[in-house]
């Protein structure tokens, strides 16, 4: 079998959809957007999901890039998303999409 060698790009955005291909992540994401920073016991609130399942997932997201961490005054971990991530993943995908346009029947 012959190994599939992948741009720089590639390799990133598959990172970023291996992240975001669990449903729990996902809604995470979407938690994460209607808000400016959030701390883990946030999410718990919202999601059916025990506190470690969370802290889990948030770790997938931020080794990926997808969100950012920091311990505030307080001493929690607030999260928020990464805009300039978000931005790369959305015009990786318009170039996609615009390819496809052109090349569909």
């Amino acid at each position: 079998m012959k190994a599939v060698t992948l741009t720089t790009d590639e390799e990133r955005a598959a990172a970023l959809f291996r992240a975001l291909g669990n449903p729990a992540r996902v809604r995470i994401v979407r938690e994460l957007a209607g808000r400016s920073t959030c701390v883990t016991g946030d999410l718990v609130g919202v999601l059916p999901l025990a506190q470690s399942t969370v802290s889990e997932h948030l770790k997938v997201l931020k080794d990926a890039g997808i969100v950012r961490g920091a311990i505030d005054g307080e001493g929690d971990r607030c999260y928020c998303l990464d805009p300039e991530v978000l931005r790369w993943l959305l015009e990786f995908c318009t170039g996609i999409e615009s390819a496809a346009a052109v090349a569909c029947c």
